[in-house]
């Protein structure tokens, strides 16, 4: 009686522990939901776009070649030169005139010292200048106007570049994630027939082989399952860093490759129905469009970027050029100069200490021999515009093969998508006869075992399959120059037929 009563006593005090440990182990998994960060295919791209510190930077060298372009300006307007001086003379200068000049009787060798100077002097000028024809100057602002455009198509492809590797870190996460599942799945259904075999082995029915031939198919498969963890967490980390979110923060994705339908949209759940409309679902059809091969070359931000640089070394050209061409500058000085003995006194103590001279005038410059080297700097600009020349030339031509091999990859992964959703039908209806003559004992354990592992196979295939599709959707798009979010503009227009600029 006593120890029920200890017992009941003793209780209140387990219940606390255990509600404590319960409210504690809560928490503990509110904190990890909260520190999960998932991601839509739209968000991990907006967010990348925003905080890549690739694409600030990019932004930053394009704020730089604004202010080129500002500083090319500045040399239009008119300057302004403010000098002002103050010089103490511990002991004044003293010249030697002939004393013929002051007494004409002195001889020829007489000399009179004669001190040159105040104590303080004092000289101000005010310098204005006005170009009114320097050619250098305009081409100048041509040319850093090139290299402005040239740096807004850097921040434009760099964009590019990172939607693109958002988007196929993104795949390659739910690819990655699919494969985790299913190996785990596979674990867990090789652990479940050995764990049958076993008893069975234990009463005579399955024999030693049986069980061995489990057992080595397990120890085959949980390096795989730890492999697949590794992968998933090396994506989140790769994706957390074009992201720029910290790398403690769990990463997730929506979307399930397993599960896409790639024939009809509205068949689709919600998150895969994003994934498909922002690579550019239409009307239940998912082949290339017409434009893609059309805009090869158009708006694809590194031929652009050749193109602009070529336009540049033309710029230098006619720049280096312009240093032949004469320059006429509007000037005027305004001087005052002052000087007085004894304590300083600014500007001294009266008018006849000080003198005012005013200065207008034209002037006219013009280089006429500098050792060739205008020449020779001519040269190496018109070399490498020849070479921008022949790398824009050569960029288009790579361009255009790079679009078809991404067509025909895209096309062949399609058909390659459609025809795998056939046999994961196929290996579906084949696990589920399988285990339904396994429940009548009409098969054995190991055949059960192998129609699930043809339908896992069958279903990563499937995975696999859209996987490359996307990636091939995603390449395509850089390579056209019309990626969502960065050209959401030139997309729309394309897709509703119209010429594109």
């Amino acid at each position: 009686m006593m120890m029920q009563i200890q017992a009941r006593k003793s209780l209140p005090g387990i219940f606390t522990i255990y509600l404590a440990l319960a409210v504690g182990s809560g928490l503990a998994r509110a904190e990890a939901q909260e520190n999960q960060m998932v991601f839509g295919i739209e968000e991990a791209v907006r967010t990348a776009l925003g905080a890549n510190p690739d694409v600030v930077a990019a932004r930053l060298g394009l704020a730089e070649a604004e202010e080129r372009v500002s500083e090319a300006w500045s040399s239009v307007y008119p300057t302004v030169d403010l000098n002002a001086s103050y010089s103490r003379n511990i002991s004044a200068p003293v010249n030697f005139l002939p004393a013929a000049i002051f007494d004409p009787t002195a001889g020829p060798d007489d000399y009179i010292p004669v001190r040159f100077g105040a104590d303080n002097q004092w000289a101000s000028t005010i310098s204005v200048e006005q170009p009114l024809l320097r050619p250098s100057v305009f081409v100048g602002v041509g040319a850093a106007s090139r290299f402005e455009d040239l740096q807004e198509e850097a921040v434009r492809g760099q964009s590019h570049a990172v939607a693109t590797r958002v988007r196929l870190l993104y795949y390659q996460l739910l690819l990655s994630r699919e494969q985790l599942r299913l190996t785990e799945n596979s674990v867990r259904r090789v652990r479940e027939s050995l764990r049958e075999t076993r008893a069975r082995n234990e009463t005579g029915l399955a024999s030693d082989y049986d069980l061995l031939r489990l057992e080595v198919e397990l120890a085959n498969l949980e390096p795989n399952l730890r492999r697949a963890e590794n992968s998933v967490r090396e994506i989140r980390r790769q994706l957390a860093i074009e992201l720029d979110v910290p790398e403690q923060d769990e990463i997730t994705v929506r979307g399930a490759l397993a599960e896409m339908d790639l024939d009809n949209l509205e068949d689709n759940d919600p998150d895969n129905r994003e994934i498909l409309e922002f690579m550019g679902f239409q009307g239940g059809d998912l082949e290339v469009p017409e434009y893609a091969l059309r805009m090869a070359g158009e708006l694809r931000s590194d031929l652009r970027q050749l193109e602009l640089n070529r336009d540049l070394r033309q710029a230098e050209v006619r720049l280096e050029q312009a240093s032949y061409l004469p320059e006429v500058t509007l000037f005027g000085n305004y001087i005052i100069n002052a000087q007085d003995n004894g304590s300083p006194n600014f500007f001294a103590r009266g008018d006849g200490q000080r003198a005012y001279t005013r200065i207008v005038g034209v002037r006219v410059s013009l280089p006429v021999f500098q050792g060739f080297k205008r020449v020779a700097r001519i040269d190496q600009k018109r070399a490498a515009l020849r070479s921008a020349e022949v790398q824009s030339q050569r960029g288009r031509d790579m361009a255009r093969a790079q679009v078809k091999s991404l067509l025909e990859f895209s096309g062949e992964a399609l058909s390659r998508a459609r025809a795998q959703r056939l046999a994961v039908e196929q290996a579906t209806r084949g696990f589920e006869i399988a285990s339904a003559q396994y429940r009548e004992g009409l098969v054995s354990q190991f055949e059960l075992t192998d129609a699930e592992v043809a339908l896992r196979q069958s279903e990563f295939n499937y995975a696999q399959a859209v996987f490359d599709y996307l990636v091939a959707r995603a390449q395509l798009d850089e390579a056209t120059g019309l990626v969502p979010l960065v050209d959401q503009d030139a997309v729309q227009t394309a897709r509703e037929g119209y010429e594109l600029p």
